[in-house]
C-alpha cells in the first residue's frame, strides 16, 4: 500500500509505466481497469439531488459528491482534467427529461473525451433502466469506465456489465419502493379524511388541520351565488357572463407566498368556476384520488400534465358528511349530470346555443333509435339528419327533415301547456326578479362594508405611526388615500345601481310581469326572447322527440315525451321533392284531369284544389297558377282547347326564337314591353308565342347587331317598328 503523503506521479511518468496498485483507485481489478488512454481523456463527476428541498438541507450527500473530484486525482487524474457536472441539482432521476447536465454527459461521452464517469451511487446518475442502460452502452462503444464509492467498473467487461445492471434495476425498484411507501401512507391518510392537499375557495384550514367555511360572510354568499345562478342558467359559461356582467368577484385565499391565507379578490376565472362545480367538498364530501396520470398524455418537460378525472367509482377515498357543505349531494350529483348533458357530444344534447333548430339535441330516429344531429347548410334550411349509416357504413334507411316541420308543432303544444300556468308563472317570474335584486342588493352592501373597513384600518395605521418618521408615514398616507378613493368610487357604482334598479318591484313592472305572463304567446314571439331562451323553455317541458319518416308519404309520426313521463303522438307533413310521393297523388291527377277537361283554366284549377285540402308537395303550402301550368305539361293534361290555342304559321315560342337568334329570354321580354314584336300569350299556359317571318327575322337580327356594336347608342326608329302582320 502507497503511503497518502508520497508524491504523485505526473502524467507523462503514468503514460511511461504501467499503473501500480493503490487502494485509493477501487477494489479488485480496479488497477488493472485504468489504462494510460482512460487518463489521457477527461474524469466527468457527476453531482445530483432530486429535491430543491435536497440541495438545501442535504449538505453531507453534496459534500460527498463534490469530493469524487478528489477521488479521480488519486486514480491518477490531474486536477485540470476534472469536469464537475452539477447542472440537474433539484431535478429527478426517474427520467432524462430536463436534466440538460445528464444531456451533457452523454454528448462528452459520444465525443470520446471521457475515460471515466463518477457518481457517488449509480441511482445518481439514472434511475431508469431505460436512461442507464443507454449510458452503460454508450460507455462500452467507447471504451469509458464507470465508478462509484464502491469501485470502478469497465461496461466492456461481461462481469462487471451484470454488476451495473443488478446496480441499475436495483436502482430503479428503489424509486417505486419509495413511491409505493409514500402513496400508502397518503392513502392511509386520505382514508381517514385528513389528507387535505388543497383548500378550495370558499373553505379554510383550521390550526387543527380539519376544512371550515370561510368565516368571511362574503366569500360563502359568492359560492353559494355560483350554485344559484347554475340552477337558474344551466350552463356553466353562462354563469360566467353573469358574474362578469355585474362585477362579481370571487373571494381567494392565496396557497403560497407572501400573502398566503389572505384574502384576496379577483376577478373570475372560467377554471375556477369549474373547479367549484366539480369538488365533492362543496357537497360535504370527502374524495381522494379524483385524478390519476395518464402516460400517454404526459408531455415532455412538462411535468404537471397528463392528469386526467376519473369516475366516481374509481375514487381512492369517498367519505360523505365528512366536511362541512354549501349543497347537498343530491344536489351536486344533479350538478354532475347537468354538466355532462351540457357538453357536445354524441350521447348529449349539449348546452342550448343560438341555432334556428329548436329541437337541437333532443331529436331521436324512430327507425334505429338514433339521437339525429342538426345540420345547418349554407344554402338551405337547417334540417334533421340521421347519420347512423355514415358512422356504422351501412346503407342509408333514415331520412332527413326539415326543422321547421317540427319545431312549429312542438312550440305550439309547448305554448299549450304553459297556458294554464300563466297565473303562476307571473307569480314566479316577480319572486325571481325580487329575489335577484335583493341578491345584488346585499352583495353591493358587503363591498361597501368592505371599503369603508379598509380604509379605515389604513386611517389608523397611519394616525399610529410616529409624525416625524416621514418615510413610513409618507407611504402610509398613500394608502390611506388609495383606499379613501376606491371607497369613493364603490359609492358612486353603487348610487348608479341603486338609481338603475330599485330594490323593490314598482306598480308598474308587476303589471308589466302579469301581462307578459298572461299573454305566453307574444312573450314567446317578442324580439327580446332569444332562440337559446326557447329551447331552453323546451328542455324544461319535453325530455325526448321520436321523429319516423315515412318514405312513401309525405306523412311524419312525432312521439313527445314530456317530463314527468307523459307521452304525446302526432303527425305532421313535410315538403317533398316529388309528387309521386304524395299518399293522394293518384287522386290529385284525377281531379286535375276532371277540372281540365270541363274547360277550367290554370287558376281555376289551383283554386279547386286549394278549396278541397289537396296539398302541393312544399307541405303545407298552397296551389299556385303557374305551378298548376307545369303540373299540366308534365301529366298530360296541356292539350289545346280550341284553334287559338295552336301556334300558327311564323309563329315561334319565345324560348324557340331565342334559341334560333341567339338571345336571352330576358331581352326578347323587354322588346315584348316595348312593343317592338307581335307577340300574343296562349289562354291555358299563358305562353309567349312571338310572331316573325323572314322578313321579320331579318329585322330583329339586325335589331340583336345594333345592340351588340353599339350599346350606348340609341336604336334607329327603323329597326325597332315592327312590320305589319300578314293575316
Amino acid at each position: 500500500m502507497i503511503a497518502t503523503n508520497a508524491p504523485r506521479p505526473t502524467t507523462s511518468e503514468l503514460r511511461s509505466q504501467p499503473l501500480q496498485p493503490n487502494e485509493l483507485r477501487g477494489r479488485g481489478s480496479a488497477v488493472s481497469k485504468i489504462l494510460n488512454s482512460h487518463l489521457e481523456r477527461l474524469a466527468l463527476v457527476y453531482v445530483r439531488q432530486s429535491t430543491p428541498h435536497q440541495v438545501f438541507e442535504h449538505r453531507e450527500s453534496q459534500a460527498r459528491q463534490y469530493a469524487l473530484a478528489d477521488h479521480a486525482v488519486r486514480l491518477g487524474w490531474s486536477r485540470e482534467r476534472i469536469l464537475v457536472i452539477d447542472e440537474d441539482q433539484g431535478h429527478s432521476g426517474q427520467s432524462m427529461e430536463g436534466r440538460s447536465g445528464f444531456k451533457h454527459l452523454l454528448a462528452e461521452v459520444t465525443l470520446d473525451h471521457v475515460g471515466i464517469v463518477l457518481g457517488l451511487e449509480m441511482s445518481r446518475l439514472a434511475r431508469s433502466n431505460k436512461d442507464w442502460h443507454h449510458l452503460l452502452e454508450l460507455c462500452a462503444m467507447f471504451g469509458t469506465l464507470l465508478a462509484d464509492q464502491d469501485g470502478v467498473y469497465d461496461p466492456q467487461d461481461p462481469n462487471d456489465r451484470l454488476l451495473l445492471g443488478l446496480k441499475g434495476t436495483m436502482s430503479e425498484l428503489e424509486i417505486h419502493t419509495m413511491r409505493n411507501r409514500l402513496e400508502k401512507g397518503k392513502l392511509h391518510k386520505a382514508r381517514r379524511g385528513e389528507l387535505f392537499m388543497e383548500v378550495p375557495t370558499g373553505y379554510v384550514r383550521t390550526p387543527s388541520g380539519d376544512l371550515a367555511l370561510d368565516p368571511d360572510e362574503q366569500v360563502r354568499a359568492v359560492v353559494s351565488l355560483v350554485f344559484d345562478k347554475f340552477d337558474e342558467l344551466g350552463s356553466l359559461y353562462a354563469v360566467f357572463r353573469y358574474l362578469l356582467q355585474h362585477n362579481i368577484r370571487l373571494g381567494i385565499r392565496a396557497w403560497s407566498g407572501p400573502n398566503r391565507g389572505q384574502l384576496e379578490w379577483r376577478r373570475p376565472c372560467y377554471g375556477t368556476l369549474c373547479s367549484i362545480l366539480h369538488h365533492p367538498f362543496y357537497a360535504g364530501t370527502y374524495a381522494y384520488g379524483r385524478r390519476c396520470i395518464d402516460p400517454k398524455r404526459k408531455r415532455p418537460g412538462r411535468p404537471g400534465t397528463g392528469r386526467k378525472f376519473v369516475p366516481m367509482n374509481q375514487w381512492k377515498a369517498t367519505l360523505h358528511d365528512h366536511v362541512p357543505a354549501y349543497i347537498t349531494y343530491e344536489r351536486y350529483l344533479d350538478n354532475q349530470e347537468r354538466l355532462r348533458q351540457n357538453r357536445s357530444r354524441f350521447d348529449a344534447p349539449g348546452v342550448p346555443r343560438q341555432g334556428a333548430a329548436l329541437l337541437s339535441g333532443l331529436v331521436y330516429c324512430g327507425n334505429c333509435g338514433t339521437r339525429v344531429r342538426t345540420c345547418y347548410p349554407r344554402s338551405a334550411r337547417p334540417r334533421y339528419s340521421c347519420n347512423r349509416h355514415a358512422l356504422r357504413g351501412l346503407e342509408r334507411k333514415c331520412h332527413s327533415l326539415d326543422t321547421a316541420v317540427i319545431d312549429d308543432l312542438v312550440s305550439r303544444q309547448v305554448l299549450r301547456a304553459l297556458e294554464p300556468a300563466a297565473l303562476e308563472l307571473s307569480l314566479r317570474a316577480g319572486e325571481d326578479v325580487q329575489q335577484e335584486r335583493a341578491r345584488l342588493a346585499t352583495h353591493w352592501k358587503q363591498q361597501l362594508e368592505r371599503a369603508r373597513y379598509e380604509s379605515a384600518k389604513a386611517e389608523r395605521h397611519y394616525r399610529a405611526v410616529d409624525p416625524e418618521n416621514r418615510l413610513v408615514a409618507g407611504t402610509l398616507e398613500k394608502q390611506w388615500e388609495e383606499a379613501l378613493q376606491k371607497e369613493r368610487h364603490l359609492q358612486e357604482d353603487h348610487d348608479r345601481f341603486t338609481r338603475e334598479v330599485s330594490p323593490e318591484l314598482t306598480a308598474e313592472e308587476k303589471s308589466r310581469i302579469r301581462d307578459l305572463a298572461g299573454d305566453v304567446p307574444a312573450l314567446w314571439t317578442a324580439t327580446t326572447t332569444t332562440l337559446a331562451d326557447r329551447k331552453e323553455i323546451i328542455r324544461c317541458l319535453i325530455t325526448r322527440v321520436e321523429v319516423r319518416v315515412q318514405k312513401d308519404n309525405e306523412y311524419v309520426d312525432l312521439t313527445l315525451h314530456w317530463a314527468g313521463g307523459f307521452v304525446s303522438q302526432h303527425q305532421v307533413v313535410r315538403p317533398i321533392k316529388e309528387y309521386e310521393r304524395l299518399s293522394d297523388f293518384n287522386h290529385l291527377v284525377d281531379r286535375a284531369r276532371q277540372l281540365r277537361e270541363k274547360g277550367h283554366t290554370a287558376a281555376e284549377i289551383a283554386e279547386h284544389l286549394n278549396k278541397e285540402g289537396f296539398k302541393s308537395i312544399k307541405g303545407t303550402s298552397r296551389f299556385h297558377t303557374g305551378q298548376v301550368r307545369q303540373l299540366l305539361v308534365r301529366w298530360g293534361l296541356a292539350g289545346v282547347r280550341n284553334k287559338e290555342e295552336a301556334i300558327g304559321p311564323h309563329e315561334r315560342l319565345l324560348s324557340d326564337l331565342g334559341r334560333q337568334l341567339r338571345l336571352h329570354p330576358s331581352k326578347l321580354r323587354r322588346w315584348i314591353r316595348l312593343g317592338w314584336v307581335h307577340c300574343r300569350q296562349t289562354p291555358i299556359m299563358r305562353l309567349h308565342v312571338i310572331w316573325a317571318d323572314e322578313k321579320e327575322l331579318d329585322r330583329l337580327r339586325r335589331l340583336r347587331d345594333h345592340a351588340k356594336a353599339h350599346p350606348y347608342q340609341p336604336y334607329p326608329e327603323e329597326i325597332t317598328a315592327p312590320r305589319p302582320r300578314q293575316p
